[in-house]
């Protein structure tokens, strides 16, 4: 038995006979409802009243940053801001945007200074954004929603509109990082937009396309401690077939030039199939390997590229199954750079954000949020399905793939190995790596978290100790049949968990900062903005929590909603 630790504000009760230990706002009991995985229980809440669809309203930016009632006491360490993006505008006049992924970037700042916290918030002045305002109308196509022809002009015009191509869009709304001493802002494709982190002002728009050969980057760039930055994305490989680059971006110039400028592609991974890529989210970098999940999920480029500009799809329509595939697990050494040709092959999984990987033993360990299945997840994530009733959010969930933490592990050195022989010796994990007859590697994984419905997703990890090294915490945000409503924590080696919740309350993806004298690899704080949209007077703010048992520390309360938000970054 484990004790549960009780927020304060509520009497000590007895503790539960659980095997999690959990940190949540007592409701009546009859509210949750163990999940059946017995290592990893965790307690879920209902949400009949449907306050998440407030998450998903457009609101205004604001004319000055404005001061938040603090609550508990801000650590006098945390100096800087977090930075936060994410949808902020969901409809242009009349029209509206239908997927999760197409409202307008908006970008929010909590400061911390003296022990005050103070919010802003921008829309970044993007082409997508600048041109629907002077239009009043959706002029770039986004993820889920077609922008048609302007109504004003001419048959003639509309018509031929239809044929000029795709339109790429620079809707930044995804996340932000740094690049030498700028920061961008970003989407999934080759467009970048650089901004002021102090004003939240739109200071330029970057085509990658022009440095690198590159289609698209993703949101989830790679960092070095110097500063060099990675990221992959597809491209058009050796005879004229779609492979992946992996780019870098140098750190800051000596001589204040632009590292943009000196990017460089440093490796390039073959493709499953000649004209189909697969949608790539994230990946994973050790010290010695880039790892690559090339999943089922597939680009039709043909639909992209031809069939967009006559039958007027997005860029959802493009996307399709590759139903027998399964998952192919690609890794390329960084010094000297270069593929490794292991045919390592999985059951198949979509897989968005990696959590970390790390080498051990002569083995490369890789931890991941995946979802069952080929099916695309995002097919869930079109705004009227959110919108639902909460019955209704849980009857389509029920249809989409189940999501799972797994481990899988690639072994190094394989060239001795037997047929039907597993091929990892590692004490701490059942992940397996068996050579079949065709020369292929199957690698079945560990399961580190699994929850019926219930989602271990935006990941993150006290990155500056434990990047790409052996490590026992990760930190998500808990989706509740695709309803954001918890923070958790994950013990990746013993699979014990943690949770903070409280009713009503829609936090988003928590950022680890680390106390400056922190020993532990848990020696710090979890940053997370929450929504609770039944509150009177300040239904958003900013939650910190400690790192160790997820017990609240402080919260600044602002009087405005906050949207949801996907990414972001503590900056000092």
């Amino acid at each position: 038995m484990i004790n549960v630790p009780i927020c304060s504000s509520f009497p000590t009760v007895t503790p539960l006979p659980i095997s999690t230990q959990v940190c949540f706002f007592l409701l009546p009991i009859t509210q949750y409802f163990p999940s059946p995985h017995v290592d990893n229980v965790l307690y879920r809440v209902e949400h009949p009243a449907g306050g998440y669809k407030k998450i998903f309203e457009t609101c205004e930016e604001l004319a000055e940053p404005i001061p938040a009632q603090v609550t508990g006491r801000i650590p006098s360490w945390l100096k800087g801001s977090l930075l936060r993006l994410g949808p902020g505008l969901f409809e242009v006049g009349s029209e509206p945007f239908y997927h999760l992924f197409d409202g307008q970037a908006l970008m929010h700042k909590f400061d911390f200074k003296n022990g005050q916290v103070t919010y802003y918030r921008k829309f970044i002045k993007t082409d997508a954004y600048v041109r629907a305002m002077t239009e009043k109308r959706i002029v770039i196509t986004e993820f889920g929603t077609f922008a048609y022809p302007d109504p004003c002009k001419n048959i003639f015009s509309r018509f031929f509109s239809y044929f000029k191509g795709v339109e790429v869009t620079d809707n930044c709304l995804v996340n932000v990082y740094p690049i030498g001493e700028d920061f961008y802002a970003c989407t999934e494709t080759n467009y970048i937009t650089k901004v002021n982190t102090e004003t939240l002002e739109t200071l330029k728009k970057v085509d990658l396309c022009n440095y690198v050969s590159i289609n698209g980057v993703t949101a989830h760039p790679q960092i070095d401690a110097d500063g060099t930055v990675y990221n992959i994305g597809n491209c058009m490989g050796k005879g004229a077939s779609l492979a992946y680059n992996i780019i870098s971006i140098p750190p800051a110039q000596k001589d204040k030039s632009d590292p943009i400028e000196k990017s460089k592609v440093v490796v390039q991974f073959p493709s499953s199939e000649r004209f189909k890529p697969s949608y790539v989210h994230s990946f994973g970098m050790t010290p010695n390997y880039f790892v690559f999940v090339e999943t089922p999920v597939k680009i039709n480029l043909l639909k992209f590229l031809g069939a967009w500009s006559i039958r007027g799809s997005n860029y959802m329509d493009c996307f399709e199954s590759n139903e027998t595939m399964g998952t192919w697990f690609h890794l390329a050494s960084r010094n000297p750079a270069g593929y490794i040709d292991y045919k390592f092959r999985g059951s198949a999984i979509n897989v968005f954000h990696h959590i970390n990987c790390y080498e051990d033993q002569g083995f490369v360990v890789v931890d991941l949020c995946t979802w069952k299945g080929f099916e695309f997840v995002y097919n869930y994530l079109y705004l009227a399905n959110l919108r639902e009733n909460w019955e209704e959010v849980k009857k389509a969930a029920m249809m989409a793939p189940q999501p799972e933490v797994r481990r899988y592990v690639f072994p190094l050195d394989i060239e001795k190995e037997e047929q039907g022989k597993n091929l990892i010796s590692l004490p701490y994990t059942t992940a397996t790596a068996v050579m079949r007859y065709d020369g292929t590697i199957w690698l079945e994984p560990e399961v580190l978290f699994s929850g019926p419905r219930q989602a271990f997703e935006f990941p993150q990890i006290n990155y500056k100790r434990f990047g790409g090294k052996n490590y026992s915490y990760a930190y998500g945000l808990g989706l509740n049949h695709f309803i954001p409503d918890r923070i958790c924590k994950l013990n990746v080696r013993t699979k014990e968990t943690w949770v903070w919740q409280e009713p009503d309350s829609y936090p988003s993806e928590p950022l680890f900062v680390q106390s400056p004298d922190g020993v532990d690899e848990d020696d710090g704080v979890l940053l997370t903005i929450v929504v609770n949209p039944g509150a009177a007077q300040r239904p958003g703010y900013l939650l910190i929590l400690n790192a160790k048992d997820l017990t609240e520390i402080a919260r600044a309360e602002v009087e405005v909603m906050i949207p949801v938000t996907f990414h972001g970054m503590y900056k000092p």
